[in-house]
C-alpha cells in the first residue's frame, strides 16, 4: 500500500492552495481530483452550457451522467438532480471554480467575523461569531493576494480593512459603465471602490495582462491572465517533484483504525478499480457540499455518524449568496464591449443599516452574456422568444446598466447536507441529499440591497428598472460554505480555529466549509486565506 505525508481530496482553492504549501515545504503529497484537468479548447464558450449558466449543461465538471444528488424542496418534494440548476453545482476540475470564476478578491471586513455580536442571534438562525478576527487572517489575505495575484487599489481598500502594502498590481482599466457609476454614487453621496479581482492588470509570473475579451465568469482564460490554484499553486506543488495529482478519481471513504485513529483513504481510480493509500495527515477540500459527503459516509464503529460528527454538526449550516440587484436602460449606449466588465463597487451597506442584519455588495456586473440578459432582465410584457424579444435585445442590451452583489446570508441549522439513503453515484457511493432553506433574514437583508441598487441605477439615469428576484431557498451554489464550521466548542462546530476536525489529530479540512458565515462579498480570497493558515500550521507541526 502507497504511502504519502499529506493527502488531498479536491485540486480546488483550498486544495491546491495547501498542494503548493505543503509540497513547497518537502512533505510528499498526494492531491486527488474527481475532475479532469481540463485545457481552454476543453473548456470552451458555449453561451448555453457553462458553469454561469448551467441549466442546460456544464463545461467545468461534474460529468452530467453518474453524479445525482437529491434535493428537498421547501414543499417536501423529493427530485433526483444532476449538475445542472437546483443541482448547487461547483466546478470539478483541476482548479475547481477558479478555473472558470471572476476571480473577485474581496477580503472580508473586521465585522464579517463578529457577526452574532454586532447584532445579536436572529431566532431560529445559527448566526455566530468566527474564532478568528481579522487581525489573525490578516497575514494569510496578504500572502494569498501575492502568491496568486490581486490586482486592484488598496488605498481605496484600506479604509475599510487595514493592508500592509499595495496589491501586487495596479487595477484593470476603468469601463465606461464605472465612470457612470462612481459619479452617480457621489452624488448620493457614497463611497466607491476599485474591485480587487484574481486577474494581472500587466503581465506577472511570465502570464499576459488581462486581453479584455468579454467571457471571464463560467470559461477559462484564452491568454492564463485570470490566477487561479491551477496555475499558481498547483503548478508549484507538481513542479516541486513532491507532488503526485491524480485526476478522474473518487474518493469513496476516509480510512481509520480500530482506534479511530485516519490512517488513509480509500477512493476509486481512473479504472474505477478501488485503491487504499496511507498518510499522516488528511486534508479535504472537496467545497462545503462534497466535503460534508465524505466526512458523513466515512463510518465505522467508532464514528457510527460519521467523522467529526459527534454533534450532528457536519452538514448544517450550508451557505452561498443570494445576489441582491437591478437592471435598468438608460437613454444612449453605454456598453464599451470590454471585459471583464466589473471596475467599480461600493460597500456603504455592507454593515449598520436599519433593521438589516448584515448588509452587502453592490458593483457593475462581468460582461452579460446575451442569453444571460435575456433570462433576467425581460421586463413584464416581453415574451420569452419571437420578434417582440429580439428587438427587445437589440434595443436594450447595449443600453443597460447592471449593479448586483451577494449579500449577507443568515445561516440556518436546517439548510444542510445530510446522505441519501436509496440514492447512489455510479461508483455505488451514497449521495448527497440537500434540504432546508436560508433564514428569512437573509431575505430581508436581499430586499433591502434590490432597494439600495435601484436607488444607484435611478442617480445614474436609468429608467426600466428590473429588480433581482428573490424567495426563501435552499442557498449553496459556487459561493457555497459553511458545513464543517471551525469553532472553540466541539459541541456547535466540527473543526478548531486551525481547521483539525475536533476529535482527529491529523483530519483537517481547507475549503469554504470552515466559514461561519459567508461574508458580504465574494468568498474565494477568505478560502484562499483559511487554506494558507491551515497548510502552514500543518508544515510547521507535521
Amino acid at each position: 500500500m502507497k504511502s504519502f505525508d499529506v493527502i488531498i481530496v479536491g485540486a480546488g482553492a483550498g486544495g491546491g492552495v495547501a498542494a503548493g504549501i505543503l509540497s513547497q515545504a518537502g512533505k510528499s503529497v498526494l492531491l486527488l481530483e474527481r475532475g479532469k484537468s481540463l485545457d481552454f479548447k476543453d473548456v470552451g464558450r458555449d453561451h448555453l452550457r457553462n458553469q454561469r449558466l448551467s441549466q442546460y449543461g456544464v463545461n467545468a465538471g461534474p460529468p452530467l451522467v453518474g453524479n445525482p444528488r437529491v434535493i428537498i424542496y421547501p414543499n417536501g418534494e423529493k427530485h433526483v438532480v444532476d449538475p445542472t440548476g437546483a443541482y448547487h453545482n461547483n466546478a470539478a476540475t483541476v482548479g475547481s471554480g477558479t478555473r472558470v470564476y471572476g476571480g473577485m478578491a474581496w477580503r472580508f471586513l473586521p465585522d464579517d467575523f463578529r457577526m452574532a455580536t454586532k447584532y445579536g442571534i436572529p431566532d431560529g438562525s445559527s448566526l455566530a461569531d468566527w474564532p478568528v478576527t481579522y487581525e489573525d487572517l490578516a497575514p494569510s489575505y496578504e500572502k494569498a493576494e501575492v502568491e496568486i495575484g490581486v490586482s486592484g487599489d488598496s488605498a481605496s481598500e484600506g479604509r475599510h480593512r487595514p493592508h500592509r502594502g499595495p496589491y501586487p498590481m495596479p487595477p484593470v482599466p476603468m469601463n465606461n459603465q464605472g465612470r457612470i457609476l462612481q459619479k452617480s454614487a457621489a452624488a448620493l453621496g457614497w463611497e466607491t471602490q476599485r474591485i480587487p479581482l484574481l486577474i494581472n492588470s500587466v503581465e506577472r509570473d511570465g502570464r499576459p495582462a488581462c486581453a479584455g475579451c468579454q467571457h471571464c465568469v463560467g470559461f477559462a482564460c484564452p491568454v492564463e491572465a485570470k490566477n487561479g490554484t491551477r496555475n499558481t499553486m498547483i503548478a508549484r506543488a507538481l513542479a516541486s517533484g513532491n507532488c503526485t495529482l491524480q485526476t478522474e478519481v473518487m474518493v469513496e471513504r476516509i480510512d481509520t483504525d480500530s482506534a479511530g485513529k485516519v490512517t488513509g483513504l480509500t477512493y476509486f481510480n481512473q479504472s474505477d478499480e478501488r485503491v487504499s493509500v496511507q498518510a499522516q495527515v488528511v486534508i479535504v477540500s472537496g467545497g462545503a457540499i462534497e466535503t460534508a459527503r465524505l466526512l458523513l459516509n466515512s463510518r465505522s464503529d467508532r464514528h457510527p455518524f460519521g467523522l467529526g460528527n459527534g454533534s450532528d454538526q457536519v452538514g448544517r449550516h450550508l451557505q452561498g449568496h443570494y445576489y441582491a440587484g437591478a437592471m435598468g436602460r438608460m437613454n444612449d449606449p453605454i456598453w464599451d464591449g470590454i471585459g471583464p466588465g466589473t471596475t467599480t463597487a461600493t460597500i456603504e451597506f455592507n454593515h449598520d443599516n436599519p433593521h438589516v442584519v448584515g448588509g452587502g455588495l453592490l458593483a457593475d456586473d462581468f460582461v452579460m452574456m446575451p442569453v444571460l440578459f435575456q433570462k433576467r432582465g425581460a421586463p413584464e410584457g416581453i415574451p420569452s422568444w419571437g420578434l417582440k424579444n429580439k428587438e427587445w435585445m437589440r434595443d436594450s442590451y447595449r443600453r443597460s446598466l447592471f449593479v448586483t452583489g451577494p449579500v449577507h446570508e443568515i445561516p440556518s441549522p436546517d439548510a444542510r447536507v445530510t446522505i441519501d439513503p436509496d440514492v447512489r453515484d455510479r461508483w455505488g457511493i451514497p449521495v448527497v441529499r440537500l434540504s432546508g432553506t436560508t433564514h428569512p433574514e437573509t431575505l430581508r437583508t436581499f430586499n433591502f440591497m434590490n432597494a439600495r441598487a435601484e436607488e444607484w441605477l435611478k442617480a445614474s439615469g436609468a429608467d426600466r428598472i428590473v429588480q433581482n428576484q428573490g424567495g426563501l431557498w435552499l442557498s449553496g451554489g459556487q459561493h457555497q460554505a459553511g458545513t464543517t464550521r471551525m469553532g472553540d466548542d466541539p459541541k456547535t462546530s466540527v473543526t478548531n480555529p486551525w481547521g483539525k476536525v475536533h476529535g482527529h489529530d491529523n483530519l483537517f479540512v481547507a475549503d469554504g466549509s470552515l466559514h461561519v458565515t459567508n461574508g458580504g462579498f465574494n468568498p474565494v480570497l477568505t478560502i484562499y486565506a483559511l487554506a494558507f493558515r491551515v497548510a502552514d500550521q500543518i508544515a510547521k507541526t507535521w
